[in-house]
Parts: structure tokens; C-alpha cells; sequence
């Protein structure tokens, strides 16, 4: 009797180690997971600061740009497409489909916002207005906050996506469905460049 008993006590205390161990890993791999959703929360600040620094900028530029109407409106509307892209991604990060079209209009709007900078360098008057410069200046310094927040959202990812694919962490991410994480990238080498907004 009292080797029976041994063998269901030793039984038992391996059972509750693999219990406490698969708990350990799923409370890490949620901890991740949290991690990289945070980590873009703090993009989508950022983006939301610079989609609110956008339409003043052109507006500020409307009155000295008034022969480039059709480059001020295709700022707006790839404003509006990043900010649409991104309401959607921060309603869930770990979609990789929405991360990757926020990527995509976030290429498309710093594209946008180049071709608005380089024609504005041409107008002397504007370059001069106290208002643009300042909000230039915001921009750039949003533009520097997007870049860092990426990179931590890219980091936070990359520490998820590597924990879900180790053994043994791979078994419990494939039975409580961890979904792997999408890095927000920017495909173009032209666009990973910040614009310039030199005044």
C-alpha cells in the first residue's frame, strides 16, 4: 500500500510540474503578445498625432499653393486612407492583413508628404511662415517618435513571434492558437525615408 501510494504521490508531482510548466509558457507567450499590442498602441499615438498635424500643414500651404491644388488634395486623401488603415489595425495588431495595408498606406502617405515638401521648397514665402515651420517641425519630430515606436513594435513582435515558434512554447502557441505576429514594414526604399521637411 504504501508503494502505490508513492508511485500516485510521484504521479501527481509530475503531473502538477507539467501543469505549472504549460502554464508558465502560456502566461509568457501572453505576456508577448500584450507587449507588441502596446508597443503599437504607442504607434498608433504617434500616427494619430501626425494625421492631426496634416490637414493644418495644408492648410497653412493652401493660400501660397493655390497652382497646386491636385498635390494638396492627394495629401489629404492619403491622409485619410493611412488614418482608415490604421483605425482598423489598432482594433486588432496581431491582424497581419491590416497591419500590412497600414504599412501600405503609410508608404503611400509619406510619399505623398515628399512630393508636398519638395513643391513647397519652391515657394520662398511659404518656407518663411512662422505657422509652417512650426508645424514642420512637429512633423519631423513625429515623423522621428513613428520610427522609434516602429522599431519597439518590430522588436515586441519579433521577441513574440520567436517564443511562439520554440519547442516546447510551439505546442502550447498551437493549442491555445497564438497567431503569429506581423512586422510593420514599409516596402518601398524610397518611402522608408522620413520626408524631408527642411525649412
Amino acid at each position: 500500500m504504501a508503494i502505490g501510494m508513492m508511485i500516485v504521490l510521484g504521479v501527481l508531482v509530475v503531473a502538477f510540474i507539467l501543469v505549472m510548466f504549460v502554464v508558465g509558457l502560456y502566461n509568457r507567450l501572453v505576456e508577448l503578445r500584450n507587449r507588441y499590442k502596446n508597443a503599437y498602441a504607442q504607434i498608433d499615438v504617434q500616427l494619430k498625432r501626425r494625421y492631426d498635424l496634416i490637414p493644418n500643414l495644408v492648410e497653412t500651404a493652401k493660400g501660397y499653393l493655390k497652382h497646386e491644388r491636385e498635390t494638396l488634395e492627394n495629401v489629404i486623401k492619403a491622409r485619410n486612407v493611412a488614418y482608415a488603415a490604421s483605425q482598423t489595425a489598432a482594433t486588432n495588431p496581431g491582424d497581419a492583413g491590416a497591419v500590412k495595408n497600414l504599412a501600405s498606406a503609410e508608404a503611400g502617405l509619406s510619399g505623398m508628404l515628399s512630393r508636398f515638401m519638395a513643391i513647397s521648397e519652391a515657394y520662398p514665402d511659404l518656407k518663411a511662415n512662422q505657422n509652417m515651420m512650426q508645424l514642420t517641425e512637429e512633423l519631423t519630430s513625429t515623423e522621428n517618435k513613428i520610427s522609434f515606436a516602429r522599431q519597439a513594435y518590430n522588436d515586441s513582435v519579433m521577441a513574440y513571434n520567436t517564443q511562439r515558434e520554440i519547442f516546447p512554447s510551439s505546442l502550447i502557441a498551437g493549442t491555445f492558437n497564438f497567431a503569429p505576429a506581423e512586422l510593420f514594414v514599409i516596402d518601398k526604399a524610397e518611402e522608408k525615408q522620413a520626408p524631408k521637411v527642411s525649412f
